[in-house]
């Protein structure tokens, strides 16, 4: 079903707990319907959990931002000249081509060598909480102190990019994900963020170490700006997403005391609970964009060749029809078919890293300071309502 007046992006997500009206309504009316994306461009809109499964894992919608009709949530047509003129990511290949890339990279991410680095995570953890609990005043901010240091060394670590540059490239990424950010803004912290990343696997070609870089560079059959784009790819998705993610899934915790002492009381559930975090926030609801490249009927409705679309992921993870009563923040849920990570061959890559993160850091966290609560009102907490990737600014906090 489509709708008479198509609904305008962005939607603002104004309370953490609860998805915008206009997602349930437009859900309500049908998977497929259109909405008008802030440049004016009318593209469709999947809402409903088969259907964006069923989207996401078609091979005839293309991840290709360089196609003619490939929906731009922020930017203007400088920006696809950009994507034009740069390497292609793997996030942007389709394909036999996507694939390849995939499987350079794939034995990085395994469940078998996450797990390994358990115990290095366990302690850049505890080394954080060390600093939070020897913090002179309170109440303090959590994204300063845990949630944006924890995954940002994690991640640098794992690709080989120094630590003490972290500043740098968070101040950059943070302005790349704002809706508000000016185009041309945009395009120098993208540059900028390339250049440091040619100029560090320079230096990695020169003199390799033990990550991931210098280990796709020793493989001998690489493309430089190429590997530039999977390095620019990881390092903003590593940190960024799981960052938020911790401070929200805090603040959902604390504010389900009963769903809370349920992980406290056996550590054992955490990683169930992780997934109905994961679900429940869904904090990167519309980065699963598409261009069809060929005339496809999605639930009766023809999706034109060229013609763009956006799978909504908060909304269909939200959809009732796949999840019973999902306004309802349940760790027992046991739910990991959410799409949280996507799904079909663009799946994300890293959600074991992530996903074993979130679980160490939530053990510890309430295990170390069962006392943890927040500094003021959910009302007050300063969300970010402005950027691509949904999360918390600032996490005053306090025991």
């Amino acid at each position: 079903m489509t709708e008479t007046v198509p609904t305008e992006l962005p939607v603002a997500r104004t309370c953490p707990f609860a998805e915008p009206a206009e997602y349930e309504r437009t859900r309500d009316q049908g998977p497929v319907s259109r909405v008008r994306l802030p440049g004016g461009d009318e593209v469709w809109w999947i809402s409903r959990w088969q259907e964006a499964r069923a989207v996401l894992a078609d091979g005839r919608f293309s991840s290709d931002r360089r196609r003619e009709g490939f929906p731009l949530l922020f930017g203007d047509k400088q920006t696809r000249k950009n994507f034009q003129n740069q390497p292609l990511s793997m996030i942007g290949m389709d394909g036999a081509e996507h694939s390849a890339a995939r499987r350079a990279v794939i034995s990085e991410f395994s469940v078998k060598r996450i797990a390994a680095m358990r115990p290095r995570i366990q302690e850049i953890v505890d080394g954080f909480i060390d600093e939070m609990l020897a913090a002179g005043e309170r109440p303090v901010d959590l994204v300063r102190m845990l949630s944006l240091p924890v995954p940002s060394l994690v991640i640098c670590e794992l690709l080989g990019v120094p630590y003490a540059d972290h500043d740098f490239f968070q101040s950059r990424t943070s302005a790349m994900i704002r809706r508000t950010t000016a185009p041309e803004e945009r395009r120098r912290c993208l540059e900028e963020v390339r250049g440091y990343l040619d100029e560090l696997l320079g230096r990695k070609m020169a003199s390799p170490g033990d990550d991931l870089f210098s280990r796709q560079i020793a493989r001998g059959s690489f493309d430089r700006g190429e590997l530039v784009s999977l390095a620019f790819l990881l390092l903003v998705a590593g940190h960024e997403t799981t960052a938020n993610m911790i401070s929200l899934g805090v603040v959902g915790l604390l504010e389900h005391p009963d769903q809370l002492a349920l992980i406290t009381g056996d550590p054992s559930r955490t990683p169930l609970a992780v997934e109905e975090l994961l679900r429940y926030f869904t904090i990167v609801e519309s980065a699963t964009a598409r261009v069809a490249t060929e005339d496809v009927d999605v639930a009766g409705v023809t999706i034109r060749a060229e013609e763009g679309l956006i799978v909504n992921g908060l909304s269909a993870d939200w959809d009732p029809a796949a999840f019973e009563n999902p306004g309802t923040f349940d760790v027992t849920r046991g739910a990991r078919n959410h799409i949280a990570f996507g799904y079909g061959p663009h799946q994300c890559l890293g959600q074991n890293l992530a996903r074993l993160e979130l679980e160490i850091v939530f053990n510890t966290l309430f295990r170390r300071i069962p006392g943890l609560r927040l500094a003021g009102s959910v009302d007050s907490l300063a969300l970010k309502t402005d950027a691509g990737i949904y999360g918390l600014y600032e996490l005053p906090v306090t025991w």
